[in-house]
C-alpha cells in the first residue's frame, strides 16, 4: 500500500478545490523545485488520484465536474485549436445549435467572423459572445439558469430545441469512455444535449484530450451518433477503431498542425 505524503495529500485536496494545479504554482507554495512536484505528480497521477494534463494536472472525479472557471483555464490552448478547427467546418449562412461547455465557447469565438449564421443555444456565454456578431441571429432557450456556468436547463429547454431542424450541432461533453459512451454530470443538461443531438443533421463533437481520462455518471449518447469528431489529442486506440466502425470523421488538432485519421 502505497502512503502519500503530507504534501501529496495537501496536492490532491487543491486540486480537488480549483479542479486544477500546475507545476509553477505547486512549487512556489510549497517552496520545493519543479522537479520534485512532477514527481509528485506522476506518482499521485500512477496511483490514479490525479490525472496529468500539460503542466499539471486534475482531480478526477466521476460524480461532480469542475468549478466553472477552472474547467475554462484548462487545456486552454487545445480548446483553441480545436475551436479554430471547428469553425473551418462550418460555412457561413448555416444554422447550428450549441451546448454548454467551455470547449463549445471557444467555437462560439472562433465563429464570430462567420456570416448569416443562426445560433441556437441553451448557454448564456455562448449567447452573450456570438451578441457581439452583426452577421449573426441569437436564439436561446428558456428555462433554469445553472449560476455556475450560465447554463440553461431543463423540460422548457428541451422543448425549446426540439422546434429545430438545424445543419450542425456541436455539442461538448465531460467524459468519453472507452466503449464511445458521451457522458456528463447533470442529467437536466443532458436531457437537452439529447435533444440537440436528435434535431441536428450533422453533430460535431468538440473535446479536448482530457476526457478520455474522466468518468461522469450520466450518458448523453454515444459515438455512434456523431459525424465530425473534434479533439487536441490522439485518442485511445479503442475511440479510433469506434471511430472507423461509425465512419466518424475524426480531426486531431495536434501541437504544429491539424490531421485528420483515417475513419474507413
Amino acid at each position: 500500500m502505497n502512503i502519500l505524503t503530507a504534501r501529496q495529500q495537501d496536492i490532491i485536496d487543491l486540486a480537488k478545490n480549483r479542479g486544477h494545479v500546475d507545476v509553477e504554482n505547486l512549487a512556489e507554495h510549497f517552496q520545493v523545485t519543479p522537479q520534485t512536484i512532477r514527481r509528485d505528480l506522476n506518482f499521485l497521477c500512477e496511483q490514479k488520484y490525479l490525472g496529468r494534463v500539460h503542466g499539471g494536472a486534475v482531480h478526477l472525479s466521476s460524480v461532480t465536474n469542475f468549478e466553472y472557471h477552472s474547467r475554462r483555464h484548462i487545456a486552454a490552448e487545445g480548446k483553441e485549436k480545436i475551436a479554430q478547427a471547428t469553425a473551418e467546418i462550418i460555412p457561413d449562412n448555416a444554422s447550428l445549435i450549441m451546448n454548454i461547455g467551455t470547449t463549445t465557447e471557444q467555437v462560439a469565438h472562433a465563429l464570430s467572423h462567420h456570416k448569416g449564421l443562426m445560433v441556437i443555444t441553451n448557454n448564456l456565454n455562448i449567447a452573450n459572445i456570438m451578441m457581439d456578431s452583426p452577421e449573426a441571429e441569437v436564439l436561446i432557450a428558456g428555462g433554469i439558469v445553472r449560476r455556475p456556468d450560465g447554463g440553461i436547463i431543463g423540460a422548457p429547454a428541451v422543448e425549446f430545441i426540439r422546434n429545430f431542424k438545424v445543419d450542425y450541432a456541436v455539442i461538448g461533453v465531460s467524459a468519453i469512455d472507452e466503449d464511445g459512451s458521451l457522458l456528463d454530470f447533470d442529467f437536466r443538461e443532458v436531457r437537452v444535449s439529447q435533444a440537440i443531438l436528435e434535431q441536428a443533421r450533422e453533430v460535431i463533437l468538440v473535446t479536448d484530450g482530457m476526457k478520455f481520462d474522466r468518468r461522469a455518471p450520466v450518458q448523453i449518447g454515444d459515438l455512434s451518433q456523431i459525424n465530425t469528431f473534434v479533439t487536441d489529442k490522439t485518442p485511445p486506440k479503442e475511440i479510433i477503431e469506434l471511430c472507423k466502425l461509425h465512419n466518424v470523421r475524426l480531426i486531431v488538432t495536434g501541437p504544429d498542425e491539424v490531421s485528420e485519421l483515417e475513419s474507413n
